[in-house]
């Protein structure tokens, strides 16, 4: 059985046997507080810590790697300055609509107050902190002062994201500055311990079934049904908000700024969206996303080669605004009200972690999870969106991957080197009969 089925199976199962186990028992019965103390609690903590495990490995590399990709941008010049700008500014657009889209509906605020109330008194001990000062402190000055770490290493252990994310920025700025071989040597062993987290969490999904059944079973068995509209919600929410982004790129981008017709690109670029979509993985889908740009839409090699494969680790409008909807959804779910300060952090915050998150399936969690824990919201309530992540991801990829190729359309046509109304005429065979280059629908694939 498939990963995301056994993780959707697990989600119906725990909450299916939590809910039974409220209604037969009772919230706070012998039975139901054994379980939870003994089996469900525990599995469902480990889980969880080895999630928590990767998040400040798995920023520092990214984050360092990525910035000394863009050193590599300013030698590239106007081409790659274009390229960085459009990746920022949409995932920027993104982040900020999820937040808008879930201050507006606010999905978390259906949950009864007494039930966040219960949520917060069991899952929000050793969060109360954090939350207390989320509730009475805002974004000050001193927030942004502090973003400059003073000790790196304690920002790790501490969870400061921030300073984590500060001191990898400044090291990927500086790695670009010193004797390209002595980098290259870094760069490689921060690409090794990069690929190593990405493993990592590849390993803890595949604990995802046992351990989504677990802390799912945790909620539903104290809170029954109550926290099943406010999810239902939830995932309308980001999959509308996902379409309205996808709408606007299209209409915005694809007409207004490229003058190509809608139904026409999104006919053309449809293998791609359909690979972007079954493997929820834009790492996966780049070699598609290559043959649809130069094949389908006659994107000169040069561009398609260098933009895709950067929009593959940077461009993620849709990982973007998944994360600003689920950051105030869980804050609305456990009681954290945040300033409009703090919600100019979050969208900061969902650029960058959707920039740092691997091109994988479920790529982005880690780093979600630790964006939570600088709120004040307890790493139990990552369990509440876990379970429905796959149909999600799917559809965040999807986006993702259409971002990229509304940005090689909109670069070749600012440089002069295509014209949108001159697409190539489409063949019934593969436009290149060498091994391993598939027609234009063939969604499988291709080699580098």
């Amino acid at each position: 059985m498939p990963l995301p089925t056994r993780i959707l199976l697990g989600l119906l199962v725990g909450a299916a046997l939590g809910a039974a186990a409220n209604v037969g028992f009772g919230p706070k019965s012998d039975a139901v507080v054994f379980l939870n103390t003994w089996i469900a609690g525990p599995v469902g903590q480990v889980f969880l810590r080895l999630m928590f495990m990767v998040v400040m490995p798995l920023v520092f590399a990214s984050i360092v790697l990525g910035v000394a990709g863009i050193g590599d941008l300013r030698r590239v010049g106007r081409l790659g300055g274009k390229t960085l700008a459009y990746f920022l500014a949409s995932t920027t657009v993104a982040g900020g609509l999820g937040l808008v889209l879930a201050l507006v509906v606010a999905p978390g605020a259906a949950l009864h107050e007494a039930v966040r109330a219960e949520l917060m008194a069991t899952y929000a001990t050793d969060a109360s902190g954090k939350v207390a000062a989320a509730k009475a402190g805002g974004v000050g000055i001193e927030t942004f002062v502090a973003i400059v770490t003073r000790n790196p290493i304690k920002s790790a252990v501490d969870g400061d994201m921030l300073g984590v994310i500060f001191f990898a920025l400044a090291f990927g700025a500086a790695l670009t500055l010193i004797d390209k071989e002595r980098a290259r040597a870094l760069v490689d062993v921060l690409g090794g311990i990069n690929d190593v987290m990405v493993k990592l969490v590849e390993l803890a999904m595949r604990l995802a079934p046992v351990g989504v059944a677990m802390l799912i079973f945790g909620v539903t068995s104290r809170f029954g049904f109550a926290l099943l509209r406010p999810l239902g919600l939830f995932a309308a929410l980001v999959l509308g908000g996902l379409l309205l982004h996808a709408t606007l790129l299209v209409l915005v981008v694809v007409r207004g700024l490229v003058g190509l017709s809608p139904a026409l690109f999104l006919a053309r670029v449809k293998t791609a969206l359909v690979t972007a979509f079954s493997t929820s993985s834009s790492s996966a889908t780049l070699p598609t996303n290559i043959a649809v740009a130069e094949d389908q839409l006659g994107v000169p090699a040069k561009i398609a080669g260098f933009v895709l494969p950067l929009g593959a680790t940077m461009c993620m409008n849709g990982t973007a605004l998944f994360e600003g909807v689920t950051v105030l959804f869980l804050c609305q779910v456990f009681g954290v009200d945040l300033s409009v300060a703090q919600m100019a952090l979050v969208v900061a915050l969902t650029v960058i972690t959707a920039v740092g998150a691997a091109g994988v399936p479920g790529g982005s969690i880690p780093l979600l999870v630790g964006v939570l824990a600088m709120f004040g919201v307890p790493g139990e309530g990552i369990a509440i969106v876990l379970g429905v992540d796959r149909i999600l991801d799917m559809a965040r990829t999807t986006v993702n991957v259409l971002g990229d190729l509304t940005c090689v359309t909109l670069v070749a046509k600012s440089e002069g080197a295509w014209d949108p109304q001159h697409l190539p005429t489409l063949h019934a065979k593969p436009l290149d009969a060498s091994p391993g280059w598939p027609a234009p629908d063939d969604v499988a694939p291709r080699g580098p």
